[in-house]
């Protein structure tokens, strides 16, 4: 099920998206076990937002794309990192393509792309965690929170990441979504979009100011010094 709010679109930015977000996440406050996680850089100040307004614990998940070895724009998966450990996804039309055409290195190319990928996700992992380490999600309930939702495929591997540590419930949510989202129900136990299926090209488009979101406005609110 994806649940709505009413609101003027579009955000003026995104802190006006995270509180409009936490509004339609009133349900899960009060739960004494919430945790919401951020995906870096633009969903952190949502998820920040959200997370004051509904006294909830905030944390990061991580995800980098795994572009196509020659075609690095084209995805042809995702890794993921929440809690301490990993999970990819994978377009497994666009892999079976690239290994049917890509002769005996294609396999090693992609490997190759997957490690500086994996190696990337471990600097931003200290970058945005510092020495407080990680959060426990086992048994608890968890919001990943993003900007927005283009394909969805960011959100099903962070998704997936955060499934393998057995929450006791999973929440997806963001401020809007491109398309219908209807390809998050079966990753999450709640899908949570104020601004579901907008129709509009990018994520965005449905920000008046949408401007990069640094490293180091993500540490800041995050509270790592």
């Amino acid at each position: 099920m994806v649940s709505q709010a009413s609101h003027p679109f579009p955000y003026a930015d995104r802190a006006d998206a995270g509180r409009v977000l936490a509004g339609a996440l009133e349900g899960y406050r009060g739960r004494q076990d919430l945790l919401i996680l951020g995906l870096p850089r633009g969903g952190v100040p949502v998820a920040a937002e959200a997370a004051a307004a509904l006294d909830a614990a905030l944390d990061v998940v991580l995800v980098r794309k795994i572009g196509h070895p020659r075609q690095p724009e084209l995805a042809a998966g995702a890794v993921a990192e929440a809690g301490g450990a990993a999970a990819e996804v994978w377009n497994e039309a666009i892999v079976r393509a690239w290994l049917s055409s890509a002769g005996p290195r294609g396999q090693t190319d992609l490997d190759a792309v997957l490690a500086a990928e994996r190696k990337e996700l471990q600097r931003r992992a200290r970058v945005f965690r510092g020495d407080r380490g990680v959060q426990a999600i086992t048994g608890r309930t968890v919001i990943v929170v993003d900007d927005g939702i283009a394909t969805g495929a960011t959100m099903r591997a962070a998704l997936a990441a955060v499934r393998s540590l057995d929450p006791c419930r999973l929440v997806a949510a963001a401020p809007m979504s491109c398309t219908a989202a209807g390809s998050l129900t079966a990753a999450a136990d709640d899908v949570v979009l104020p601004w579901p299926d907008s129709g509009l090209p990018a994520v965005g488009s449905a920000y008046r100011r949408f401007g990069q979101t640094s490293e180091a406005e993500v540490r800041m609110l995050l509270g790592i010094t």
